[in-house]
């Protein structure tokens, strides 16, 4: 059943991801390990790999914005199961982390024995979070629900605003007319409950994850 497995290993410090792909390649007989250093990296993986089993996060690699990319590749790849790895292990990271999809929340502290169990875990069908801390019904914060309420579309150019794209140049990049980005906007302001672009950023940056902490290089 978990045997030749496709694996999406995204994350940015070379020896963490050697060891855990040697760590996988040993466990999962068969499993073919692509990685992935940057979001664009791994966006390829993602679109060359449909059928690929698992992803494993860091949601701190170049080109991840928090908890935003974990929301992206969740609704646009919803079969793909996600865990997060990190070197960031408080409670709120991993009950936000669980709330906005992922299915297992593994800190890099881990003992390898009990990644292997993790990941098995998933792989069943199961969630896994250290010593199973996750609460399946803790509520989101308001702010998470906001966000949560938005289509994958809406999302996106969400965050083409926090890239200070103007209109027009979102528009060119979605393929879109001027006036569909400004009636998506529109809604976006009236879903997070906001009056402009530099509001609805701000209710964006509160799921960004702290950088100062989550930009530690935890390799040697």
């Amino acid at each position: 059943m978990l045997e030749n497995m496709k694996i999406i290993l995204a994350d940015d410090h070379p020896l963490f991801r050697q060891a855990l792909s040697i760590t996988l390649k040993s466990h999962f007989s068969g499993a073919e390990i692509f990685d992935a250093q940057t979001i664009p990296e791994l966006e390829q993986h993602l679109e060359n790999e449909t059928n690929a089993d698992l992803l494993l996060l860091d949601l701190d690699i170049p080109g991840a914005q928090g908890f935003n990319s974990l929301i992206t590749i969740r609704r646009l790849y919803p079969d793909l199961g996600v865990i997060i790895i990190s070197g960031f292990e408080d409670k709120e990271t991993i009950h936000k982390a669980m709330s906005f999809g992922a299915a297992g929340f593994i800190p890099k502290s881990t003992p390898v024995p009990e990644m292997v169990i993790a990941i098995k875990e998933v792989l069943n069908g199961k969630l896994w979070t250290p010593e199973g801390e996750f609460n399946s019904n803790a509520q989101t914060t308001n702010v998470d629900d906001k966000i949560a309420s938005l289509t994958p579309k809406q999302h996106k150019i969400l965050l083409m605003f926090a890239d200070g794209l103007l209109n027009k140049q979102i528009a060119y990049e979605l393929g879109l007319s001027e006036s569909t980005i400004k009636s998506h906007a529109s809604t976006i302001f009236l879903k997070l409950g906001v009056r402009n672009r530099t509001q609805a950023v701000i209710v964006l940056n509160e799921l960004q994850l702290n950088q100062g902490v989550f930009g530690q290089n935890t390799s040697e």
